[in-house]
């Protein structure tokens, strides 16, 4: 059995990222949300693109008004009225100002802004109250992004943040990576579909949907393959199908040591190297993960996930979640978020593997507190986990934890 840090480490030198070369698609800015970056964004725009005001006063010369103060105020002559999406038509010279409006172009001439509250007009005279400082006010062309030099990075993901910079740059169009596929099969002649009446003996696959449930979450796409009975054939027939035409392969069940548990033996007769078979984790300790080489660069990677339901969950959020993550072209942060914060129940576990329970992470007067969910901690048990959003970690060899101890929390929502 791996520890879960070496496997981590393993699963993700696994993962050949997308290809910038050949796994891009261009797409319109509404399109693109949520996906991620393939190539270098720059701009043939200046931010700001001309210097302008950011308050609404007056663009006046500082020569002028530098020696403002009450035995000796500055009036100046107002020539021109500077609203937004204006271009300014005069070029202000000493002993002038122009009444301009925030996000206004600054005119000609003008170096220094003086808010409208330190002064006081009268028809077409302004006087000034007091002295502004150098350049007061006036965002400078350029100051936030110089025209030609990179914008975006690729590899990251495009939320609402870098739409808008996009859509501020005219970048009406940009190159991401294609969503990776994910092919998903449950193994099991003891399970049925949710739509399929229940026979004694039998259970609902809820496997597939949770994993393709949490495919879509990362953005991918999943390829659902549906229930394999426990039939050698039938399973090889699957597998053989899903690797020629996804990235990633998951199952679940079929991957521990039962009479009907045909999946690493499978795998070897389909040529895969396989690199793990276990992994001292509770839940999820029967994890198979191996690769197919295939025509392309980038081999097709598999997960034999175990078949109890908060087991498979637990091992995608651990495992398989950090490889999506690799492989869909982001540039960093694929690890898992642990968080520290304090525990509100006593937590226990026999010590022999880490040990993950779920509940629920909150902030509560600036320190993350976690609340563990009510109920059996089963691995078969799914209905305890609604509405969790986190998982406790108790390492190797820590039986206990007593209420009030920080501990490290993974995030899972």
């Amino acid at each position: 059995m791996l520890p879960v840090k070496q496997a981590e480490a393993l699963i993700l030198s696994l993962v050949n990222p997308l290809s910038p070369a050949q796994d891009t698609e261009v797409l319109d800015l509404l399109s693109a949300s949520q996906r991620i970056l393939a190539a270098a964004v720059t701009s043939a725009l200046d931010f700001p693109h001309w210097d302008n005001s950011a308050m609404d006063g007056y663009a006046v010369r500082f020569a002028d008004v530098q020696s403002c103060k009450a035995e000796q105020l500055a009036t100046l002559e107002i020539v021109e009225e500077i609203p937004a999406g204006y271009q300014p038509q005069q070029t202000i010279q000493s002993g002038q100002a122009a009444r301009i409006l925030t996000g206004a172009m600054m005119p000609a001439g003008a170096d220094t802004v003086v808010m409208q509250e330190r002064t006081q007009r009268q028809g077409d005279r302004v006087t000034i109250l007091e002295a502004p400082e150098f350049q007061a006010f006036v965002r400078q062309r350029a100051a936030f992004y110089q025209a030609g030099t990179t914008l975006l990075h690729p590899g990251i993901q495009l939320n609402a943040p870098e739409i808008a910079v996009l859509a501020a740059a005219q970048c009406a169009q940009v190159s991401v990576y294609r969503r990776p596929r994910v092919a998903i099969l449950s193994t099991g002649s003891e399970l049925v579909a949710p739509d399929q009446p229940l026979q004694p003996g039998q259970i609902v696959d809820s496997n597939q949907y949770a994993l393709a449930a949490l495919v879509q979450q990362l953005g991918a796409e999943p390829l659902l393959l549906g229930v394999i009975p426990d039939e050698p054939e039938a399973l090889k027939s699957a597998i053989a199908q899903a690797i020629t035409t996804a990235d990633v392969v998951l199952s679940s069940g079929g991957v521990s040591v039962g009479d009907y548990d045909y999946v690493d033996e499978i795998l070897a007769t389909l040529g895969a190297e396989i690199h793990i078979r276990a992994v001292a984790i509770k839940p999820g300790k029967p994890l198979t993960v191996a690769t197919f080489a295939a025509p392309q660069a980038r081999s097709v990677l598999y997960f034999g996930l175990p078949g109890n339901p908060v087991s498979a969950l637990v091992t995608f959020w651990r495992f398989v979640q950090p490889a999506l993550r690799k492989l869909s072209g982001l540039a960093q942060g694929w690890e898992p978020t642990f968080i520290k914060a304090r525990t509100q129940q006593d937590l226990r576990s026999d010590g022999k593997r880490e040990s993950y329970l779920w509940g629920h992470l909150q902030l509560l007067d600036g320190d993350y507190e976690f609340r563990l969910a009510g109920g059996s901690h089963s691995s078969g048990n799914l209905i305890n986990l609604v509405q969790t959003n986190a998982l406790a970690m108790l390492p190797v060899g820590q039986t206990a934890i007593a209420a009030g101890t920080e501990i490290f929390v993974m995030q899972v929502d």
